[in-house]
C-alpha cells in the first residue's frame, strides 16, 4: 500500500506544470465566451504578453456557420503581427502581412494585358 501511495505521489509530482527559469508566466487578462448552441457564438482571449484572439460566428444563408475574426501574436523582434479572416459561403479570405505576395508582373505582360483590354473594348474576339 505504501509503495502504491508513493507511486501516486511521484506521478502527481511529475505531471505538475514545470516552470522553466527565464520563461515568463503568461497571465490571461480577458476570456469572454458566448454560444447559443445554434451556430451563433463569439469569444475573445487576451494575454498580458500581447497575444489576442477573437472569433465570432453566425448562421449563413445556406445553413453553414460563417465566421470572422483574427489573432495577434508577438514576434521575436518585439513587434506584433495580426491575422484577420472571414469564412462564409464565398470561401475563406485571410489578410496578414505574414502572407506571401506574388512578384509584380513584368512590363511585357502588362503591355499584353493592356492590348487585350483594348481589343475587348473594340469588340475583337478570338476563337
Amino acid at each position: 500500500m505504501k509503495i502504491a501511495l508513493l507511486v501516486c505521489l511521484a506521478s502527481v509530482a511529475a505531471a505538475a506544470p514545470q516552470f522553466q527559469r527565464g520563461r515568463p508566466v503568461v497571465q490571461l487578462l480577458r476570456d469572454e465566451r458566448q454560444n447559443d448552441g445554434l451556430g451563433t457564438f463569439n469569444y475573445a482571449l487576451e494575454a498580458d504578453n500581447g497575444v489576442y484572439l477573437e472569433n465570432s460566428g453566425f448562421q449563413g444563408s445556406q445553413g453553414q456557420v460563417n465566421m470572422q475574426g483574427g489573432y495577434r501574436l508577438p514576434q521575436a523582434d518585439g513587434t506584433f503581427v495580426e491575422v484577420r479572416f472571414i469564412s462564409d459561403e464565398f470561401g475563406t479570405r485571410v489578410e496578414s502581412p505574414l502572407l506571401p505576395t506574388p512578384p509584380p508582373l513584368p512590363a511585357h505582360a502588362l503591355e499584353q494585358l493592356r492590348i487585350a483590354e483594348e481589343q475587348r473594348a473594340a469588340g475583337i474576339t478570338f476563337e
